[in-house]
């Protein structure tokens, strides 16, 4: 089924389209993907963020969260059944994905840009201060320790940014910084999700991932989880387009809502 782009949503696609664009370019500039770093660090804590919130919904306990310099990062849990499981092990780049699709929806539903970063901000400093710092310095081992330093300065820093912005930045800054968390969730779980089926591979080198650990959990191989997620990422991508491309009930302020719509002259 074909869907037509609303009259309405033109100007936020722009915005939209302009966000990608500029986050694959930083991709191939040298040295130019670390203006994207912290968006990148970002993504890391959704991630970790997932494995972390998965844990609790399934009765189980987050002993620590941790981001590297490298954007990678550890979440350990304990590990309870087997659908506790293969839930905790999905949400990490499913979270991510859901996190990007969440944010789309709520840019075309006019949700103000401002009370989103806001409430992003204060989702990295809860996993942040909680599950990167008091938990691992309960736990009191060295494996859980080595990691607080860089977790606790990036997920501060990654806080006051988007308080900062949400506080002092234009509407149409707000928007467009939301627009590329938004962008940088989304094909950073597809990059991440393309890593993991080649990982994956029988013939692949073996590295611990997210899918070895259903591969573990379950019986069933690796590289049918990472597929399995790569289908579903890309239904929730697919389904969070479909409402940013649809009209809304209501009119929207365009001046707000694209940094880029040029006021029109009478």
């Amino acid at each position: 089924m074909k869907y037509k782009l609303s009259q309405d949503a033109r100007p936020q696609v722009m915005t939209l389209l302009f966000a990608a664009a500029l986050s694959i370019v930083l991709w191939f500039v040298p040295f130019a993907e670390m203006l994207s770093y912290p968006f990148r660090i970002f993504v890391t804590f959704i991630h970790e963020g997932g494995h972390a919130i998965a844990a609790l919904l399934t009765g189980n306990s987050v002993q620590s969260l941790s981001v590297a310099m490298n954007a990678s990062g550890e979440t350990y849990t304990t590990q309870g059944g087997t659908f506790a499981q293969m839930f905790v092990s999905s949400a990490g780049y499913l979270g991510a994905m859901t996190f990007g699709a969440l944010l789309l929806v709520l840019i075309r539903r006019a949700v103000a840009p401002r009370v989103v970063l806001m409430g992003s901000a204060v989702i990295i400093l809860v996993l942040t201060t909680v599950f990167g710092f008091f938990k691992p310095l309960l736990a009191g081992s060295w494996s859980s320790l080595s990691g607080i330093p860089f977790t606790l300065f990036a997920g501060v820093a990654l806080a006051i940014g988007l308080f900062a912005v949400a506080r002092f930045a234009s509407p149409r800054v707000a928007t467009f910084v939301l627009s590329m968390l938004a962008v940088q969730c989304i094909l950073n779980a597809l990059l991440d999700l393309k890593n993991v089926f080649f990982l994956s591979s029988p013939f692949a080198p073996a590295v611990p991932t997210d899918a070895v650990n259903m591969a573990n959990a379950t019986h069933i191989p690796a590289i049918i989880w990472a597929i399995i997620w790569i289908v579903l990422a890309f239904g929730i991508l697919l389904l969070s387009l479909r409402f940013y491309v649809a009209a809304r009930d209501r009119a929207f302020d365009a001046k707000q809502d694209s940094p880029f719509e040029q006021k029109a002259e009478a």
